[in-house]
Formats: C-alpha cells, sequence, structure tokens
C-alpha cells in the first residue's frame, strides 16, 4: 500500500488504492475542515499534492490554474498506487476562538432568574451518616445497619446500593468508626446510594453543566456545597471537521464507522475540557457525582451513539427525546463512573434539550401574560413563542454561513476574524475591525452583517444583494454575469491574498438571515400575532451574543422593533443547564415546559416558503416592516 505523507505534521499512513484522501487524513490524525461533511460543496478542504500522483475531481469549485498548482479538495481525491506527499494548509479559524465568558452569561441574568425561595437540591447530595457498631446477635448485615442510618435522617424510603458501593461497604464502614459519607439520588420512594467514602467528605462534592453545541462545547464547573460556578471552559467542538452542521454530520454518520468516530470527536472536546477544570481547580473525578448535559436533538444522538438518520427523513423521528438517566461510565464522561447523568429534554427532530434548559432563562418560564420570543441563532435556528397560556416552537435550517459555511473567505469568530466593518460612501473602501486586532484571515458572521448593512446604507448594494456596476470603485470586480467585493488588498491579508466577498456569498448570507426572519414571522402568524404584540425577545446563543442589533436590523435578519424589547441572554443553554443541576425545582420546570411546547415542522407548511421568498431581500420586499432603515 502507498504511503501517504501529511506536511508540515509528518504524520504518515498506509492507504490502499483508490481510498480517499480527506479518509486518510483523518486515519492519520490530520485535522482537514469539511464543513460540507464531505460531499465537495465547501470548497473548504483544499490541500496541495506536492509529489505523488493522485485522481481528483475538484474542477468546477477549483480552477484550472490551481488544479494546474498542484491543489486539489482532500474529500474529491481518490489516492493511486504510488507515495503522496500532501502539504496541509493552517486551517484559519481552527485556533483561539472568541468565545463568551460562561460567568458573564450567567451574570447577565442570574439575579432575576434565582428567586430567594428557590430550592437548592442536586441530582446527587452527599450526607455524612454515623452507622451503628455492629453487634454479635442483631442479624443484621452492613448495608441492613448503613440503611438505617439513612432512613433516620432522610425518611423510612427504600435504600438501593449500586454494585460499587456493595463492594465498598464492609471496608469503608469500618475504616472511620462507622462515619461516613454517602452519595445519593432521591426519587420519590427510594433512595439510590451511588458512592461511600469514610469520614466525612461532604466538602469534596462538585458537578458539572455541559452544554453541547454543534460549533462549540462549554462546561461549567460547580462547587455543589454552596452553588458557585468555580471555573468554564469553552471549545470548538471536534465534530466541525466532519461538517459544520446537523444535516451534513448524519450524512457522515451513515457511513461505516463514522457514527462511532463523531461519538469519540465529541467525548474527546468534553472529557478535555473537564480534564482542564479538574487540573485548574484540584478537582479529583471521583468528587464529580452530578452531571447534565444539554444539546440539539442530533448532538444527543451523536453522543450517545444512537443512529441520527431518521431525524433527516420523514416523518422525522428521533430514537429518543427524553432520556432515561444513565451513568458517566456508560456516556463515557471522565467523572465518577457511578454519577447519574441527567439530559435535558428535546421536544422534536430539530428542537433539542439545549431550548428547554434556554427557555428557562426568559419570561417564558414564568406565568405571565407578555408574550415573548426567543430565537437562538446558530448553524440550527430555534425559535419560541409563547406566554403562560402556551408555547410554540419551530426550527430552520439557517445554514452554516454565519460560521464560514459556503463563503469563500468565511471563517469562525477566531483570531484575525473581520468582526466589523464601515464603508466610504464614495469610493467603497473598507474599515475594518479584526479580532486580536491582528492581520485579517477572512471574514466571520458578525462581520458578515456589518459588511452587508454598510454596504446596502451607501448604495453599494441593491436590496437583491447585487453590487453597483454603474459606479466605478477599485474594490468592485466584475468578472461576465457575476461581481465581488475586495474587503482587504492582498497586501493587507495575513494571507497574502485578496479578502474578497462575491455575489454568491451576498445571497448565502441573505438566505440565512430570511430563514430566521421568516420562521419567527411565520409562527407568529400560527398564533394569528404579529411583530407587534411581542413584548420581549431574547436572543439566545454563542454568535447570538455578538450581535450588532442595528446591523441585524438593517438587513432584514430581527424584526424593527423597539430596541428595548430586546435582551441579549447569552448562552441561555449553559445557564440553564446550571439551573437543572442545581435543584429539582427546575428539573420539574424544564419537563413541564417541555411537555407544553408544540412542535411545528416548518417544511410541511406551505406559507413558510412564502415568508421565506419575502425574505430574501434587504432588509425584506415589504419595506414598511422595517421604517427604520432608510435605503
Amino acid at each position: 500500500m502507498p504511503v501517504i505523507t501529511f506536511q508540515p505534521s509528518g504524520k504518515s499512513i498506509d492507504a490502499k488504492a483508490g481510498s480517499n484522501l480527506l479518509e486518510a487524513a483523518r486515519k492519520a490524525g490530520v485535522e482537514i475542515i469539511a464543513p460540507c461533511g464531505g460531499k465537495g460543496t465547501c470548497g473548504k478542504c483544499i490541500v496541495r499534492i506536492s509529489s505523488g500522483n493522485v485522481e481528483s475531481n475538484s474542477l468546477g469549485i477549483l480552477n484550472a490554474d490551481e488544479l494546474a498548482d498542484g491543489y486539489v479538495l482532500a474529500c474529491k481525491t481518490k489516492i493511486n498506487g504510488t507515495p503522496v506527499t500532501v502539504e496541509v494548509p493552517e486551517q484559519i479559524g481552527r485556533k483561539d476562538g472568541k468565545f463568551t465568558s460562561a460567568g458573564e452569561d450567567t451574570g447577565l441574568i442570574r439575579e432575576e432568574l434565582f428567586p430567594h425561595n428557590w430550592q437548592y437540591n442536586p441530582l446527587a447530595v452527599k450526607w455524612c451518616v454515623s452507622v451503628a457498631e455492629a453487634q454479635l446477635e442483631d442479624g443484621l448485615s452492613d448495608l441492613d445497619r448503613l440503611s438505617r442510618a439513612i432512613q433516620r435522617d432522610w425518611g423510612k424510603d427504600e435504600v438501593v446500593y449500586s454494585f460499587e458501593v456493595i463492594r465498598k461497604a464492609a471496608d469503608t464502614i469500618r475504616e472511620d468508626d462507622g462515619s461516613v459519607t454517602v452519595t445519593m439520588i432521591r426519587e420519590p420512594g427510594c433512595s439510590h446510594i451511588i458512592g461511600i467514602e469514610a469520614g466525612n467528605k461532604t466538602e469534596q462534592h462538585y458537578g458539572i453543566a455541559v452544554d453541547i453545541g454543534t460549533t462549540t462545547v462549554s462546561i461549567q464547573m460547580i462547587y455543589l456545597p454552596d452553588g458557585k460556578v468555580i471555573g468554564t471552559q469553552t471549545d470548538y467542538n471536534d465534530q466541525i471537521a466532519c461538517g459544520l452542521d446537523v444535516i451534513s454530520r448524519i450524512n457522515y454518520a451513515a457511513k461505516a464507522g463514522n457514527l462511532e468516530e463523531l461519538r469519540k470527536r465529541v467525548l474527546g472536546t468534553v472529557n478535555k475540557l473537564i480534564a482542564k477544570l479538574e487540573a485548574m481547580h484540584h478537582v479529583e473525578p471521583r468528587d464529580i457525582y452530578n452531571a447534565v448535559i444539554s444539546g440539539n436533538t442530533t448532538m444527543i444522538h451523536l453522543l450517545l451513539g444512537l443512529t441520527p438518520e431518521y431525524i433527516r427523513l420523514e416523518p422525522y423521528t428521533p430514537t429518543i427525546l427524553q432520556a432515561p438517566y444513565l451513568t458517566a461510565s456508560e456516556v463515557g464522561i471522565d467523572i465518577n463512573p457511578q454519577s447519574w447523568v441527567y439530559l435535558s429534554p428535546s421536544v422534536g427532530s430539530y428542537v433539542g434539550g439545549d431550548i428547554t434548559a434556554g427557555i428557562l432563562c426568559t419570561g417564558l418560564a414564568t406565568p405571565s401574560e407578555e408574550l415573548s420570543l426567543f430565537i437562538d441563532i446558530g448553524t440550527n435556528g430555534e425559535i419560541v413563542i409563547g406566554n403562560c397560556d402556551f408555547i410554540m416552537t419551530c426550527a430552520c435550517s439557517a445554514g452554516p454561513a454565519f460560521e464560514g459555511g459556503g463563503i469563500k473567505c468565511g471563517m469562525r469568530a477566531a483570531l484575525g476574524a473581520i468582526e466589523k466593518v464601515e464603508i466610504n460612501p464614495d469610493t467603497a473602501e473598507a474599515k475594518y475591525q479584526t479580532i486580536g486586532n491582528v492581520k485579517p484571515k477572512g471574514i466571520c458572521g458578525s462581520g458578515m452583517i456589518s459588511l452587508l448593512a454598510k454596504l446596502l446604507l451607501s448604495g453599494w448594494i441593491d436590496p437583491a444583494g447585487k453590487l453597483d456596476r454603474a459606479r466605478a470603485s477599485e474594490f468592485i470586480k466584475v468578472e461576465n454575469r457575476s461581481a465581488s467585493y475586495i474587503i482587504v488588498p492582498a497586501a493587507e491579508s495575513d494571507t497574502g491574498e485578496d479578502i474578497v466577498i462575491s455575489e454568491v456569498d451576498f445571497e448565502n448570507i441573505i438566505r440565512t438571515k430570511a430563514a430566521i426572519y421568516s420562521a419567527c414571522s411565520l409562527i407568529l402568524k400560527q398564533v394569528e400575532m404579529n411583530f407587534e404584540d411581542i413584548s420581549n425577545i431574547y436572543i439566545a446563543g454563542g454568535f447570538g451574543r455578538f450581535l450588532d442589533l442595528e446591523m441585524s436590523i438593517t438587513i432584514g435578519l430581527l424584526p424593527d422593533l423597539d430596541r428595548s424589547k430586546f435582551k441579549y441572554i447569552g448562552n441561555s443553554s449553559l445557564t440553564g443547564t446550571y439551573m437543572v443541576l442545581m435543584s429539582q425545582e427546575f428539573r420539574e420546570k424544564q419537563l413541564d415546559i417541555a411537555k407544553r411546547m408544540t412542535y411545528i415542522d416548518l417544511s410541511s407548511d406551505p406559507k413558510y416558503m412564502d415568508q421565506y421568498m419575502s425574505a430574501l431581500f434587504l432588509p425584506h420586499t415589504d419595506k414598511s416592516l422595517f421604517p427604520s432603515v432608510k435605503v
């Protein structure tokens, strides 16, 4: 078998002739980002063949000159029978991501969410008991005496022990003269004992709140005796290499062995972040007995290794909506293996536990008559509307444009990404601001919104997203029927090439904003209301945290309403997950919310396409909906 060597890492692998280059790279441990899941449509997995022969079908995405220089798409390239050396460019945006501080998110809403009378009651509690000494003729086992000690403090509920506790009980009870700390999970009529330690160990008690997003994974570590968040870590979901959105990953999972790869990738991300928190705060994994995980329906399926294929096929049926309690060892997370893991309940194929957790952070979780709209903007956009009388939800495929997918010079919000733009109305020259104030490498979602809005307001693009060809500008290039705009000339960029955005890119961004706005509009029509009836609009999600409200309204992503109605709530999924971890009251409230939510399938509603087509202009075909946007 020919040897394939990847540079600059120097990693190599023996590969069969005819095998796919992208798959060979993954087997060799070389990261090549393929946002489309390897279908050859995104053009992001570009590599250069510096020696050896391959068979590639990259023409169309790449031009003839690029192919002549040895560039190919890894996903569209097959290995022949000769050794090959592959140059892998830096994966722009993979490192130095711009993540919100979870403490900052929690601080946005904590005071109003936690009334003084809320009940502190984590899933697993630690309690120190004194076990009576064994007597010659009492006829009691060690577990009998331990049960009596527990029931003395907690009532006569049945006491059930894990096998691990049974194995350790005899020695542990005698180690400190009968003083033991038990870790218990209480259900109606039953106390489950999942841990036992000698002496009083009640102060060594921690929990983790985990938010598994399509793009990022965030984890909080909580010191349970006082409920304080002692640390937070966030990183990109390692599944990104296999596709940027849920559909790409579902398609990827359909190939033999890939579902297990996706499971290991997300577990690797979760466990890496847990290990960082443990090291930073000197916490032993055995002392983490509480875990709550929230994520969209597909992410939870991939975490558990459940087939996600039927989520995308009519009638769009997931394997589970509400998972049973699982142990940490069953899930594969590196905390105390006996810990029970609570998974936030989903509502539908595309509205998951991240939304039922996030709703806890809004007025939708309180008995209010005010109409509230919740928008979680990500690769999958989720919309919730309601009040004390009803809650209705839907999801739309916003697509990966705001994460850089499908945009030639697009990238995630990382070091070097353009995040803000100003346009000279006379020359069309851009002044830009990058994350980290370094040379630009590409443009991220917030930069795209800013650029599109400023080009519209300055008259350099029309409401259809077409560049003005009538006025001369060195920053607009016209080739045949298409045109593109130079944001950054090659001499100023970190890549040494122009950073450009084409009219095709504009179309992708407009489709993304149209999907979000039209979903909001349709769900309002379902309840015979309009935007003016809304009292509160909650903007959630990591991307939503950095949205410029005025620019988002200018392009028609968000409705043109009184700005005081908008509330940024950051990573509401993670904050809601913390709430569920801390209190049975919130766990019950979340389950009640999930049961009350009516899930609307937009794909089966013919009116959605009408709404969507109307929103495919800047800001909208109906200008009366955006009176403050002067274009």
